[in-house]
C-alpha cells in the first residue's frame, strides 16, 4: 500500500524547519555585511572574520571554553559510564535508589537552581578548607556534575542491550572481569560513549547560566563574552563568530554521524558473519 504524507503534514514540517534554520541562514548572510549596522546591507566583505582573529578577548574565551569542554566531557564520560555499569550490572545494592535519583535530578532541574547550589557549595568549601577558588576549575567541576547525568542515561540504555554472555565467554577463556569488559562490552557501547562525549561537549560549550554563577575573575567563557557583547547590541563581529560556531558544530555532527554509522555497519557485518559461521557449524 502506497503511503504518502499529507500536504498538511508536509506544510507543518516545512514551516518548522524554516523557523529553525532560516534565522541561521540570515545570520550567516549578515556576517558578510561590510556595514557596521546590522540592519543595513553595505556590501559583501569578510572584514568581521578578520577582526575575530585579532581579538584577544574572543580568542582567549574560545580557547578557555574548548579546554573546559574537553576536560569536563572526558570526566563526565568516565563517571557516567561507571554509574551506568553500577545501575545495570548490580541490581541490588544499598543506595541504588538514591543514585538513580541523583542521576535523573539534573535532567529536570533548572540551570539557575543548579548554578546557585553549586555556587553556595564552592563558597562553603572555600571558607572551610580554602579550596577551590572560583575560576576555570570550578566551571569544570560544575559542568562534570550536570553532564554526568546525560552520559549515565545514554550509556545505561546501550549497556542494557549488550549481551552479557560475551563477557562470560571471555572470562571462561581466561580473561579477568575488567579485561572481559574492555574486550567485549566496551566496543559494543563505544558509539554511546562517543555520542555522550559529543553531547557533553556541546552542553559545556553552550552553557551560560551555570558558568556565569561559578566562574571567577579572569575565567570568562565564550558564551559569557558573547552575552556581554549582545547586551550592548548585536554587532557584525558577533554574527561572524556565531557563523563560525554553526559551521564547526555542523561539521562535527556530520563527521560524528558518518563515523558512528560506519562503526554500526561494521558491527552488524561482524555479527552476521558470526551467525553464518555458527549456522554452518
Amino acid at each position: 500500500m502506497d503511503q504518502r504524507a499529507s500536504p498538511l503534514l508536509m506544510t507543518i514540517l516545512l514551516v518548522g524547519v524554516a523557523f529553525l534554520y532560516l534565522p541561521m541562514l540570515v545570520l550567516i548572510g549578515y556576517s558578510f555585511n561590510q556595514s557596521a549596522l546590522v540592519s543595513v546591507w553595505g556590501g559583501f566583505s569578510t572584514v568581521w572574520y578578520a577582526r575575530l582573529l585579532h581579538s584577544p578577548e574572543i580568542l582567549d574565551a574560545a580557547w578557555l571554553s574548548l579546554r573546559i569542554a574537553v576536560t569536563a566531557s572526558t570526566g563526565a564520560v568516565i563517571l557516567g559510564t561507571l554509574a551506568a555499569v553500577a545501575l545495570v550490572r548490580f541490581r541490588r545494592f544499598r543506595g541504588r535508589f538514591l543514585l538513580t535519583g541523583m542521576v535523573n535530578a539534573p535532567l529536570v532541574m533548572p540551570e539557575i537552581i543548579t548554578g546557585i547550589t553549586q555556587l553556595l557549595l564552592f563558597i562553603s568549601m572555600l571558607n572551610t578548607i580554602g579550596w577551590p577558588h572560583r575560576g576555570a576549575l570550578t566551571i569544570v567541576i560544575a559542568h562534570v556534575a550536570f553532564c554526568t547525568s546525560y552520559v549515565t542515561i545514554t550509556v545505561q540504555s546501550r549497556l542494557q542491550s549488550a549481551d552479557r554472555a560475551l563477557e562470560e565467554a571471555a572470562m571462561d577463556l581466561g580473561a579477568g572481569p575488567v579485561g572481559a569488559f574492555l574486550d567485549t562490552t566496551l566496543p559494543i557501547i563505544a558509539p554511546a560513549l562517543v555520542s555522550s562525549w559529543l553531547l557533553c561537549l556541546t552542553l559545556s560549550l553552550d552553557d551560560l547560566v551555570i558558568s556565569s554563577l561559578v566562574s571567577g575573575p579572569g575565567a570568562s567563557t565564550l558564551p559569557m563574552v558573547i552575552y556581554s557583547k549582545v547586551k550592548l547590541g548585536v554587532t557584525p563581529d558577533i554574527n561572524a563568530l556565531a557563523s563560525l560556531i554553526i559551521g564547526v558544530v555542523g561539521a562535527c555532527v556530520l563527521v560524528a554521524g558518518a563515523t558512528l554509522r560506519r562503526a554500526e555497519r561494521l558491527r552488524l557485518r561482524e555479527q552476521q558473519c558470526a551467525e553464518r559461521g555458527e549456522a554452518a557449524s
